[in-house]
């Protein structure tokens, strides 16, 4: 491009979008947005808000899903990854790194219990192959316990963990060893467990199956069970953790400690990928006599570790926590008194938090709901493990009045589909 010609326009950058993902990403992902009516193409975000290419502003209910607790581009942790950016942003892996240290140091102080060890990595999904193979390595034994309609992520071992048929039956045979219990259902889970298993591996909320909240004493019962077998607790707070269910973590609410925690999403303040794994000390004998039996060229790097180290300082000094639960309840209260108007469609709204998921009668209906809402300029999606389900998870920094635009538009969204439905 030539000194001073101009740039191209909206709907070329749109159209030219679309073409590279049909023809180099994913042609179905292509064709499955447009189908939604999301044509434009995001180009810029800050605080709650997208902001597409032709300069509209979407009021982001998605949020990632789960990694915008903080918002988009918070100016703190943007700052702090322009400074790290500017000294050294990816170590070299013989010296040590001050800035994983600090990170690791602070997240032994915010996690509860005795969990005190860290291993930083890129995703959620590497957290939790890290967990499955740190429990199995500490322990030495074979097998798994997880739930029905987990989701822990699509790597072969997360996979092999998670519990929807739809994105696991395209790869199998997968890993050997894991058996699969109705979530919630302490005795099925303690039948389940023997003295060969390894790990339990829980969601204290499942977020893609729906926003499935266990009856309460579920994550104590699990506790029990794991320690009456020796089996460890594994619990995957990916999505539910940092604030995002109204306590720091999701296991607080029953003042659980698991063995091991597997952290992502909103650890890494909405600026930079990351995850972490995070364990009791005995866990971390496994690195005794090899301390690289398990690494990664990129995890605990310094730009991502700095990213961390600010969203946890927003985290705390902005109380965010406690946010979450003051406007999960003003959304929560607002979309079950809009759902209420059409019971022959939503038959639940429920949640913790900002951790919200209105279910359908049908999954067709949640869809043209999200594309009554994309056209208010509302961005929500449903849940990977049950499509029926649309989860509501705005950043923590949200306000009054933008939850109550929120629930006006459902309302408005609700009263669009139900109006399709009667022509």
């Amino acid at each position: 491009m030539t000194s001073g010609s101009s740039g191209p326009s909206d709907e070329d950058l749109a159209s030219a979008t679309f073409a590279r993902y049909e023809k180099f990403i994913n042609p179905s992902l292509a064709t499955l947005t447009k189908f939604m009516g999301l044509e434009d193409v995001e180009v810029a975000a800050e605080g709650c808000y997208v902001i597409d290419s032709a300069g509209n502003r979407y009021l982001d209910c998605l949020g990632g899903p789960g990694v915008f607790t903080m918002g988009h581009c918070h100016p703190h942790i943007v700052a702090a990854v322009q400074e790290q950016a500017a000294k050294q942003p990816l170590g070299g892996h013989v010296l040590l790194n001050p800035v994983y240290g600090k990170l690791a140091e602070r997240l032994a102080e915010i996690t509860p219990g005795e969990l005190q060890y860290c291993f930083v990595c890129n995703s959620g999904a590497e957290a939790v192959e890290a967990a499955l193979k740190f429990a199995r390595g500490y322990t030495k034994r074979p097998k798994f316990v997880a739930a029905e309609g987990a989701f822990h992520g699509k790597t072969f071992g997360a996979l092999s963990a998670s519990g929807r048929d739809v994105y696991k039956q395209p790869f199998e045979p997968l890993l050997e060893g894991f058996t699969h219990v109705p979530f919630g259902d302490a005795q099925a889970l303690a039948e389940a467990v023997d003295d060969q298993t390894a790990a339990v591996i829980l969601e204290p909320i499942q977020c893609e199956a729906g926003i499935i909240i266990p009856p309460e004493g579920y994550l104590t019962k699990a506790r029990q069970i794991c320690n009456n077998t020796g089996a460890l607790l594994i619990l995957d707070e990916i999505q539910t953790g940092l604030g995002r269910t109204g306590r720091m973590f999701a296991c607080d609410w029953e003042d659980v400690t698991p063995d091991i925690m597997t952290l992502g999403k909103a650890l890494g303040g909405g600026v930079m990928p990351i995850g972490a794994v995070v364990g009791r000390p005995e866990v971390w004998t496994i690195f005794g006599d090899n301390p690289i039996i398990h690494s990664s060229t990129f995890g605990g790097n310094p730009l991502a570790c700095a990213a961390a180290l600010a969203a946890l300082e927003v985290l705390v000094d902005e109380n965010l926590a406690n946010k979450c639960a003051e406007r999960g309840e003003q959304l929560l209260v607002g979309l079950s008194e809009a759902a209420a108007n059409y019971p022959a469609m939503v038959t639940e709204v429920r949640g913790r938090g900002l951790l919200v998921g209105m279910e359908f009668t049908d999954s067709d209906l949640g869809g043209l709901t999200i594309t009554a809402l994309g056209q208010r300029q509302i961005l929500v999606a449903f849940a990977l493990n049950d499509p029926r389900v649309l989860r509501f998870e705005p950043p923590a920094i949200i306000s009054a009045e933008q939850v109550e635009q929120v629930i006006q538009a459902v309302g408005e969204a609700l009263a669009q589909t139900a109006a399709i439905l009667e022509a």
